[in-house]
């Protein structure tokens, strides 16, 4: 039987030094891991880079699935994920549910993978 990761909040903002300043702890290391486990799927990465186009800001469920191909529930699923790891923000409106990128998550973990990036 596989061995399970621990379960850690992952929303809050991403604690770690750069990879390259020291080695990183289990803990650090645990939580890069997850957060980028979350992104290792084509779907979410498809998600991700919808959610971050300039015109796109907020994107209910159903349209999401419709651009990514797939039924809203399996969207859901992928989206929920990618919640769990900090990298979306849901808001509940009636019915649907609209999605926007949290691009502080995002440019927190770019820095600890590479600080020198994107200067």
């Amino acid at each position: 039987m596989p061995k399970s990761l621990p379960v850690i909040d992952m929303t809050a903002p991403i604690c770690c030094a750069p990879v390259s300043a020291t080695p990183m702890d289990d803990a650090a290391a645990l939580e890069v891991a997850l957060r980028l486990k979350a992104l290792a799927d084509p779907v979410r990465i498809k998600l991700m880079s919808i959610l971050l186009t300039d015109d796109a800001g907020e994107v209910c469920t159903c349209d999401l699935a419709a651009a990514v191909g797939l039924s809203e529930p399996t969207v859901s699923h992928h989206l929920g994920q990618l919640k769990k790891a900090g990298m979306v923000r849901p808001e509940r409106r009636g019915m649907n549910v609209f999605y926007r990128a949290h691009t502080d998550a995002l440019q927190a973990l770019r820095q600890v993978l590479d600080p020198n990036c994107c200067r």
